[in-house]
């Protein structure tokens, strides 16, 4: 199976959501390895209240990490699996 390599800027700002529909919040930014270029995290902006029931890693500044192994498609939407995130 080929993956689709998406450009930095098509990932910002898309609302993520796991797959039962649940809404967590936007992409801010990314993570990743420097020497490989590896995508270790998106890094959550506008939280919603369901977040603070998933115990998400943080940044010093408190914005919320999903990792990249949740990541089960980006479209529209980045579509999360909840069970990777607990």
């Amino acid at each position: 199976m080929q993956t689709e390599k998406l450009p930095f800027n098509l990932i910002l700002g898309k609302m993520i959501v796991t797959k039962e529909g649940k809404r967590l919040g936007f992409v801010k930014d990314v993570t990743f390895e420097t020497k490989s270029g590896e995508l270790i995290s998106l890094v959550l902006k506008d939280a919603t209240i369901y977040t603070r029931n998933l115990n998400l890693e943080k940044l010093n500044s408190g914005e919320a990490l999903i990792p990249y192994s949740a990541i089960i498609a980006i479209g529209d939407f980045v579509i999360v699996s909840e069970e990777d995130l607990i």
